[in-house]
């Protein structure tokens, strides 16, 4: 007589009530709920995150509204298309920063590089292009090349030699601090061409109407085929889904922001060339980390470095890539900055700039503990920082304010941070 060693009441009590089964499994799943319940489905679901402490992007959207409130009450010049256009401009070189550091905290290091390599970028630019007369597109490239070496070498040093990324990264500081001065030489500024390739990054518009919504309109339907192409998958693998009312909801919330803005910028110099290439690193990057095999590798090295060295992950080559990326992104950010003040200086990412990157990647939502983040917390975060120096510089408020108000936001965020944290390992969801 055979005996099934594999039999367990469990199985057993599957086997013979199969629907009984396929109801406890649905129940286990809040999120097919949703679908059977309509508003007061989504209204648990809701509920069910804040207790899990899954807050997602709520604290830094409620807190970006309630900082266009304050300042445009206090100034109406504060919401007007030209500052917000110009916001909008000048948010981008941090921000392209930004986006490189939302890949080093994932993996739960940091990178205190990144300003002093935007500089090196910027100066090797106007070295090649302006005292040298390299073509533009040439000098271009490899200031940005420059970057990513920058990033590949203290990944080296960080992966495979083994010293800790804050001590390697510090001395890249100082280090690419000194060679971008000895790059400027002793005049410490050469000016680039007002009509450039560089320049245009910031100062050039599309100012055809047609631009702004035409971009809004790519947005909206863009991201309505994606959704809606995601969900046919997801249901042919038998997975929990989106029902489509919930996609036409979230495409029209999109496609009214998104000619919201567009209108905005219509009323002043058009659509800036500045934001639609943020717009495509963003989409870029965010579909590198939440679509590729490398993205899934990234978001498990900060979850655990043993579990993915086990998995067969090869931990030094993600670390090395992630730091070279990281570079790259601030070579492109200082390209930007350069761009916005038409030369290359002494001043590039010194100061409070590397704070305002690192802070911008936070604030947006990206865990400084690694593993749990976004590239689109990049924009949210630049968006907070760019709205506070703006709103105090137009009430005539002094620097040290900003500093300390911006500090201010910083610790509220990485608070959350560790408090959410914390109340996802009680809910067991860390």
């Amino acid at each position: 007589m055979s005996i099934d060693k594999t039999s367990t009441p469990a199985k057993d009590n599957a086997v013979a009530n199969p629907d009984a089964a396929s109801a406890a499994v649905t129940a286990v799943d809040p999120r097919l709920l949703v679908r059977e319940q309509g508003f007061a489905g989504y209204l648990g679901e809701f509920k069910r995150k804040m207790k899990a402490g899954d807050l997602g992007s709520l604290p830094v959207v409620v807190g970006l509204l309630v900082i266009w409130a304050i300042f445009t009450g206090l100034n109406s010049n504060f919401l007007t298309a030209g500052n917000f256009s110009d916001m909008s401009v000048a948010m981008v070189g941090t921000g392209m920063i930004a986006v490189g550091i939302v890949f080093v905290l994932l993996l739960g290091e940091i990178d205190l590089s990144v300003g002093s390599v935007s500089g090196v970028a910027g100066a090797t630019f106007a070295v090649l292009s302006v005292t040298h007369g390299m073509n533009e597109w040439l000098a271009l490239l490899l200031s940005i090349l420059t970057g990513t070496v920058a990033g590949a070498i203290h990944g080296f040093f960080f992966a495979r030699i083994g010293v800790p990324a804050f001590a390697v990264t510090l001395a890249g500081l100082l280090f690419w601090q000194g060679f971008m001065l000895q790059v400027l030489g002793v005049n410490g500024t050469i000016n680039i061409d007002s009509e450039g390739v560089v320049a245009k990054l910031t100062s050039y518009y599309f100012s055809d109407v047609a631009a702004a919504y035409g971009l809004a309109i790519v947005v909206t339907a863009g991201y309505f085929l994606a959704a809606f192409f995601d969900n046919r998958r997801r249901e042919a693998a038998g997975v929990p889904s989106r029902p489509l009312n919930e996609i036409i909801v979230r495409t029209v919330l999109l496609a009214i922001l998104a000619f919201a803005v567009a209108i905005v910028f219509n009323q002043y110099k058009g659509l800036p060339l500045a934001v639609v290439i943020f717009l495509a690193f963003l989409l870029l990057t965010d579909f590198v980390l939440r679509r590729t095999a490398y993205g899934r590798k990234v978001f498990a090295l900060g979850g655990s470095v043993e579990a993915s060295r086990r998995a067969g992950i090869n931990v030094e080559m993600v670390r090395i890539s992630v730091f070279a990326i990281a570079g790259t992104f601030a070579a492109i950010g200082g390209l930007f900055t350069a761009s916005k003040i038409a030369s290359a200086n002494q001043g590039a990412g010194a100061g409070e700039f590397l704070m305002n990157v690192i802070a911008a990647a936070v604030i947006g939502g990206t865990s400084l503990f690694g593993g749990r983040g976004r590239t689109w917390d990049a924009l949210l975060g630049v968006m907070v920082i760019v709205s506070i120096q703006y709103g105090l510089a137009l009430e005539g408020i002094a620097s040290p304010v900003q500093y300390m108000i911006t500090g201010g936001v910083l610790l509220a965020t990485v608070v959350i941070d560790a408090v959410t944290r914390k109340t996802q390992k009680t809910a067991g969801r860390a």
